[in-house]
């Protein structure tokens, strides 16, 4: 913990009224503000530049009781052991402990998944992504391409999977000679089929529109009918997916 007075790093953290905040700097950043890193569940303060930390570290005192509240509305971490179940796709994957590494493979019969190779005992979430992300990359570059042809989008974007703490989905525009890209969060492969598909077509269309506007919801709504129970699923069992892995003490590092 920085003492008063002292210059504060980037990615530095400190305690504040019992919490760990991580401090940050983003030169894209236009104010001081603060978010929760849901994956790491702390508290981040972001400041535009170095020299204003200190400033990012002052609001964040002021507001330790939000900071508190956020926290506390963060599902409770989600440990997963050999023999454990989880959902790809809205269907059920078993997590099996023989296996010298994580594969994932269709049960025989039902159309259910197994994934092997999970060890025993606690799994490590980061074998379990590895081995999801191939189905998810399967499936999202299948949605991808039929939104485009939909959209009339004759170059496809470059997909990319990752973990993101701030949202599901991202979408680069194409520029400069480089090919358009959106980024999806692995994670959405565990949550239902038609969920997952509509963050997939959100991102779709905004090749075409950038802003959330109306022509922006009649290009999604076109993709994949209303959207709104698509995000409030979302809304309400999003926090599940990030706890899933997470351990440890009271903000899991």
């Amino acid at each position: 913990m920085a003492l008063f007075g002292q210059r504060h790093q980037d990615g530095e953290r400190i305690e504040i009224a019992g919490l760990t905040v991580r401090l940050s700097v983003n030169a894209r950043a236009r104010r001081i503000s603060l978010r929760i890193d849901r994956v790491r569940r702390e508290p981040v303060a972001v400041a535009p530049s170095l020299r204003r930390l200190s400033e990012a570290v002052a609001f964040a005192r002021r507001r330790a009781d939000w900071m508190a509240e956020r926290i506390a509305e963060l599902a409770p971490p989600i440990s997963l052991k050999a023999g454990d179940e989880v959902q790809i796709f809205g269907q059920p994957c078993r997590l099996a402990p023989d296996g010298r590494r994580p594969r994932l493979a269709l049960a025989p019969g039902d159309g259910s998944w197994i994934l092997s190779g999970c060890g025993v005992g606690r799994v490590d979430i980061q074998l379990v992504a590895r081995a999801i992300r191939g189905r998810a990359r399967t499936v999202f570059a299948q949605r991808i391409a039929c939104h485009c042809a939909a959209l009339g989008v004759l170059a496809e974007p470059a997909l990319r999977l990752g973990d993101a703490r701030g949202r599901w989905g991202s979408c680069t525009p194409a520029r400069r000679g480089r090919p358009a890209s959106i980024r999806l969060s692995w994670r959405l492969a565990l949550a239902p089929f038609e969920v997952a598909d509509y963050v997939a077509a959100h991102e779709c269309a905004h090749l075409i529109e950038a802003h959330h506007g109306p022509a922006f919801w009649t290009l999604v709504r076109a993709l994949v009918g209303d959207e709104k129970p698509h995000r409030a699923w979302l809304t309400t069992e999003g926090p599940r997916l990030h706890a899933i892995g997470q351990h440890g003490g009271p903000q899991g590092v």
